[in-house]
């Protein structure tokens, strides 16, 4: 499993000197740009090529110039980095403000979570990679931490919004939709439960198509869409977990089945 600690290793940590002025803080705006990639959820990283943190990978980035807004400068910052077609959806994440996240003097970091569909296949740098967020590298900084901050905020909103269609192709079968879904969440999703709640809440619909059978056989699977392609709530109150482990009749051992998305009893 990845580590989000935010600890900073003590070979580049050092006090905070409290003399500096406010107003002489620097701010950067940072990336976590999230793509699942075979079935698994990646985030884009670039690895360091000096000091501090060396070798360690860290998210696309860079100090707010003058004048310029955060978004923007997150925009510009990436657009150097590597050249992806279209971002589907771009939200603020958080802020950090912890006085020593930066060995080299204080820096402010704000954080934008972006999300790109499969079909988006930018060319990358050669120091640039997509890294599988279950099992990250070494980073820099507090980037572990926030890359798990920007999936627990995922999470959250595929619970009450339509934001799986930033993460998902034009065009899917339920099948492929519980992948993407699972993928995020980290843990299995019922097919079958996915369409039905997702079906009701009016976030997907189907489409006039049907998927050609696969060389292992099976029938023939409709072809779903997303109703909308820009963020909507959809339900306030919904939410996706696991089902609790329960036990087999008799005395048999505890099982736990595959996750199911359940709206809240106050909502059913």
């Amino acid at each position: 499993m990845a580590h989000f600690g935010s600890v900073i290793p003590r070979k580049w940590s050092r006090p905070y000197d409290g003399r500096v002025a406010a107003d002489c803080f620097r701010h950067e705006a940072l990336g976590v740009v999230f793509q699942v990639r075979d079935k698994r959820l990646a985030v884009l990283l670039w690895r360091r090529g000096e000091t501090p943190f060396e070798g360690c990978w860290a998210l696309p980035g860079g100090f707010l110039a003058p004048h310029e807004r955060l978004g923007a400068s997150a925009s510009r910052h990436l657009a150097a980095k590597v050249d992806i077609p279209e971002i589907a959806h771009l939200e603020q994440l958080e802020t950090r403000s912890d006085p020593v996240r930066d060995p080299r003097g204080r820096v402010l970091a704000t954080a934008y979570l972006a999300l790109v569909t499969p079909d988006a296949q930018p060319k990358l740098p050669a120091d640039t990679a997509w890294r599988q967020v279950d099992h990250l590298p070494g980073t820099a900084f507090d980037h572990g931490s926030i890359i798990g901050s920007a999936r627990e905020r995922l999470r959250g909103k595929l619970s009450f919004t339509n934001i799986g269609f930033a993460l998902a192709p034009e065009s899917f079968t339920i099948s492929q939709l519980r992948d993407t879904y699972a993928a995020v969440l980290g843990y299995p999703v019922s097919a079958t439960n996915l369409q039905r709640i997702l079906t009701r809440r009016g976030v997907i619909e189907p489409t006039n198509d049907i998927s050609r059978p696969t060389s292992t056989g099976g029938r023939p699977a409709t072809v779903y869409r997303f109703a909308a392609r820009e963020l909507v709530v959809t339900n306030p109150f919904a939410a996706f977990r696991p089902r609790t482990p329960r036990t087999s009749s008799g005395n048999g051992p505890m099982t736990r089945g595959a996750a199911t998305p359940r709206e809240s009893p106050s909502n059913r």
